[in-house]
């Protein structure tokens, strides 16, 4: 079985563009985010069970989910976010496990934002990559790509681990406080490591 990385990080800390550089590489990459859309596709597992928990004004005009309305819902109830959980994260875990039961290579990542908070996926995962940058930059990031205003960026960061117990978590962090082209030359020493410690890890269990 590989040795399998959990990346993760707060909200516009450059979780994808870290996911882009190993993928680069050759490494496999399962995006629990995109699972997450995925399975709550209409028709889909997870859609008719949101639907049932949170009523059609969580649909848009089509009948697709209006994933916006259902992030502003759940990021200003605590309870309503972890209602959602409970119907997501069982069927990520056993869509991620899936994926990675298929993996070739001696290890690969798997992004999961809520990796710390949630534990849920705990048992998949060797090794706990930090990308970390300040939060005012999270902030101006995520503004500047989605288009959300601070108020909702903090309170979504809010409903994270800080920065500082993100980091005291890490086996492995990651700085993407400067400009992209600083991320590849880290990722090629962390690809390093974990192709070392995937070899030394498949020598043990012989």
């Amino acid at each position: 079985m590989a040795y399998v990385v959990g990346l993760t990080g707060g909200i516009g800390s450059g979780k994808s563009a870290v996911a882009e550089a190993f993928a680069a590489l050759g490494v496999e990459v399962a995006d629990t985010d995109v699972l997450a859309h995925r399975l709550s596709a209409r028709g889909q597992p997870a859609f008719t069970a949101i639907r049932a928990a949170f009523g059609d004004g969580i649909l848009t005009a089509e009948g697709e989910l209006d994933r916006a309305a259902l992030r502003r819902r759940v990021f200003a109830d605590a309870g309503e976010r972890k209602r959602l959980e409970a119907i997501l994260h069982p069927l990520i875990l056993r869509a991620a496990a899936a994926e990675i039961g298929n993996w070739c290579g001696p290890y690969g990542i798997v992004v999961v934002p809520l990796l710390l908070e949630t534990r849920g996926l705990a048992s998949l995962i060797d090794r706990v990559l930090v990308v970390d940058c300040p939060e005012d930059e999270q902030v101006r990031r995520v503004m500047a790509r989605s288009g959300l205003p601070a108020a909702e960026v903090r309170a979504i960061m809010a409903s994270q681990l800080g920065r500082a117990q993100r980091l005291a978590a890490a086996a492995d962090v990651l700085d993407n406080s400067g400009a992209p082209a600083q991320i590849a030359p880290q990722v090629r020493c962390l690809d390093q490591r974990y192709r070392q410690l995937a070899a030394a890890g498949s020598r043990a269990r012989r």
